[in-house]
């Protein structure tokens, strides 16, 4: 299982280099099911892995002039500062049982992978669904929504927080609707936003606790992952990421549908 966790590491970065997201969305499913990590930690670690891989993967973008930098700043700000007051706030107030449904009492571990497999269900459909082939205009002018950007960025900022997903599946329509990017611009900016967010909501994490992460295999992930991110990036000047996109779609469907099967049904004593 720990080499098979370790291979679907670099699976992670292939995945972000190739179709520019998506393996956030693999890495607590692997943290816990593959590695062992208990939910909640994992969620931290998935910051930590999801941001710095995420890094890597925008210097390469940068240089292509491929990333907005007013953007990121004008939706990074609500969205940074939504995740790092849930990491040091929220998620440490959420009690260990949170409800019961009769004899079955929902922890905050299952709370949070039931939770995240919602988010994948989501990001899976979005991933399927065939995008129309409307593009902005580079030289387009660009006029800012800024309520609208402030909600999203916040919203977006709230469920990194809670389930440790870069949320790149959100925040790219969001760019290209919002402030008005170019489809290759909104994924390049994404990655910077999602680093940002993601290492500041994993600092929020370090301040309320940090003796108990396991640096040695948080680390060894998050390497090969950006081994996988480079890997990615070499690809997709030979593969086209758009044709993957709908296949791993389908992949995280699936992986969705088993987490809630398995937290909701099989821990219940359903399975049974």
């Amino acid at each position: 299982m720990e080499v098979l966790g370790y291979l679907s590491s670099i699976i992670i970065g292939i995945s972000l280099g190739l179709i520019g997201g998506g393996g956030s969305i693999l890495t607590v499913p692997v943290l816990v099911y593959l590695l062992g990590v208990n939910p909640v930690t994992a969620t931290a670690y998935s910051l930590f892995i999801v941001g710095t891989s995420s890094l890597f993967g925008v210097w390469p973008k940068y240089k292509q002039g491929l990333v907005d930098l007013k953007t990121a700043v004008v939706f990074g700000i609500p969205s940074i500062a939504a995740v790092f007051a849930t990491r040091k706030f929220i998620v440490p107030a959420i009690p260990s049982d949170v409800f019961h449904v009769g004899e079955f009492v929902v922890t905050k571990a299952i709370l949070m992978m039931v939770l995240f497999a919602v988010l994948m269900v989501a990001a899976s459909i979005s991933m399927i669904k065939e995008k129309k082939k409307e593009d902005i205009e580079e030289n387009e002018p660009q006029n800012f929504n800024y309520p609208l950007i402030l909600v999203e960025g916040g919203i977006v900022g709230v469920l990194t927080g809670l389930v440790g997903a870069g949320g790149g599946f959100l925040i790219i329509p969001a760019l290209v609707m919002l402030s008005k990017l170019s489809m290759k611009k909104a994924v390049g900016t994404s990655l910077l936003i999602i680093a940002a967010k993601s290492l500041i909501g994993f600092i929020g994490d370090t301040i309320s606790d940090s003796a108990s992460m396991n640096w040695i295999l948080l680390l060894s992930v998050t390497g090969l992952a950006i081994v996988g991110i480079l890997v990615g990036n070499l690809l997709s000047k030979k593969i086209d990421g758009n044709k993957l996109k709908k296949g791993f779609g389908w992949f995280v469907l699936v992986m969705g549908a088993y987490i809630l099967l398995n937290e909701l049904v099989l821990k219940s004593g359903g399975g049974h």
